[in-house]
């Protein structure tokens, strides 16, 4: 049985985690620096209050009415929206980002390793399922956001279909296509688990799927999602569309609670033996060493 695996991102030029601690984290994107709520930094900071306030053109407040909502208090030089790159390996990506109420800039950069991890697999995949009337590897990517998964995995030539259930998201992540000069991605506006249970009884298969499922959230029409409620379910009906020859996988989990020995679990009921498995936390280290866990991941293979 493998390990539990600690994957820190490769450092890259447009994104610093300077400090972090006191429930926050103090990151430089681009140009600007940005101090936000970080529920798991629950140690102290390494700068003081008046360094983090010196340092950051951005600093997100809490509403007193809202756990999850807030403003950005901003200094005159910050634009919003801004841009930032990302290159790696074979990868060219550019995003947009951009302030949001809910504390979020349009970003996960501890996601720059899967990243990397689909870029690598479906280049080998393409050598395997190119076949008459197969031109390229097709892609899952669920929960999609503001798409840095479905970039990655278009940039390596797979034809890649991306679902998420908030439109201005989509239309989001069409504007970071554009800007990474891809194309050709299938845009879907729609609830995951109806998706997938359609795609099976459709007969369709995929060579990678990917899932970044948050702790709660609501489908086009009202569709609740909850997490610990739905998740198994989910990954049955995902398998049922997993190419049984020529594969990859990815699940990503943010939830406070959640360990990756849960989803060692799952995975072992869902799919049985799977090649080359991975498991564990993704982690970003700070300037002074701390090392901040910011998910809990889950990834398998066959080549």
């Amino acid at each position: 049985m493998p390990s539990i695996q600690l994957i820190t991102p490769a450092p890259w030029a447009d994104y610093e985690l300077i400090d972090s601690g006191n429930f926050q984290k103090l990151e430089r994107f681009g140009d600007f620096v940005l101090a936000r709520p970080e529920p798991q930094a629950i140690w102290d900071k390494s700068l003081s209050d008046r360094d983090w306030e010196d340092r950051a053109h951005a600093i997100f407040r809490r509403d007193r009415q809202s756990p999850e909502r807030g403003d950005w208090q901003t200094k005159p030089e910050m634009r919003d929206p801004w841009y930032v790159s990302f290159r790696q390996g074979g990868l060219s990506l550019k995003f947009k980002l951009a302030l949001t109420t809910f504390k979020h800039v349009g970003l996960f950069p501890e996601q720059s390793d899967n990243w990397a991890f689909i870029h690598e697999k479906i280049k080998k995949l393409s050598v395997h399922v190119a076949r008459p009337n197969v031109a390229r590897p097709n892609v899952l990517n669920l929960f999609a956001y503001t798409g840095g998964a479905s970039l990655a995995a278009r940039q390596a030539g797979a034809d890649v279909t991306h679902v998420d259930a908030v439109k201005p998201v989509i239309s989001w992540a069409r504007e970071n296509m554009d800007h990474s000069e891809l194309d050709n991605i299938r845009w879907m506006v729609e609830d995951a688990v109806k998706f997938v249970r359609r795609e099976g009884r459709r007969g369709n298969r995929y060579n990678g799927i990917i899932l970044d499922p948050p702790a709660y959230g609501r489908g086009p029409d009202g569709e609740k999602w909850v997490l610990e409620e739905h998740l198994n379910e989910l990954l049955k009906a995902c398998a049922e569309l997993l190419d049984r020859e020529n594969f990859f996988f990815i699940i990503n989990l943010y939830s406070l609670g959640f360990s990756s020995i849960l989803l060692d679990n799952l995975m072992g009921q869902v799919f049985g033996t799977v090649p080359n498995p991975e498991w564990g936390e993704l982690v970003v280290e700070d300037n002074f060493q701390k090392r901040l866990p910011l998910g809990v991941f889950y990834r398998f293979a066959s080549v």
